[in-house]
C-alpha cells in the first residue's frame, strides 16, 4: 500500500525599504530631545536653588551649580540678575534656557532631514514549498 502525502508550506515576508533609516532617526532624535530635557530640568534646578538661596557649599547644589555652569558661561553678564540677600533671579539662565532648547530644535530637523526616508511600498516576498513523502505499509 503505497501513501501519497504532499506537503506544502507557504512562507510570506515583508521588506520595507528605509525602515533602518527611519529607526536611527527617530531614535536620534529622541536622544536629542531626552538630553536637552536633562540640561533644561538641571538649569531650571540652579535657577530654583538661586532663587530660594540655597547653600552653595552643600555638596548637591555645588556639584548642580559647577555642572550648569559648563553650558550657562557664555551667557554669563548678558543682563544683570535680580537679588535680594541669598536669593538671584537668574534671569541669563532663563534666557540660556531658550537658547538651548531653539538650538535642540535645530539640530533635531537636521538629523530628521538627513536621516529620514518616507515610508515605501512595502514589499511582500511569497515562497511555496512542496515536499512529498512516501510510506510504504
Amino acid at each position: 500500500m503505497t501513501n501519497d502525502n504532499r506537503v506544502s508550506e507557504t512562507r510570506t515576508s515583508q521588506n520595507e525599504p528605509g525602515r533602518e533609516q527611519r529607526i536611527f532617526s527617530f531614535k536620534a532624535t529622541q536622544l536629542i530631545w531626552l538630553l536637552l530635557g536633562i540640561l533644561e530640568a538641571l538649569i531650571a534646578l540652579r535657577i530654583g536653588l538661586k532663587l530660594i538661596g540655597a547653600n552653595p557649599e552643600s555638596p548637591i547644589v555645588a556639584l548642580i551649580y559647577g555642572f550648569t555652569y559648563l553650558f550657562l558661561f557664555p551667557f554669563e553678564g548678558l543682563v544683570t540678575s535680580p537679588a535680594i540677600g541669598n536669593m538671584v533671579l537668574e534671569l541669563s539662565s532663563m534666557f540660556a534656557m531658550l537658547i538651548y532648547g531653539l538650538m535642540a530644535w535645530a539640530v533635531e530637523r537636521v538629523v530628521w532631514l538627513a536621516f529620514y526616508r518616507p515610508r515605501g511600498a512595502v514589499v511582500a516576498v511569497t515562497e511555496t514549498s512542496t515536499s512529498e513523502s512516501h510510506n510504504n505499509h
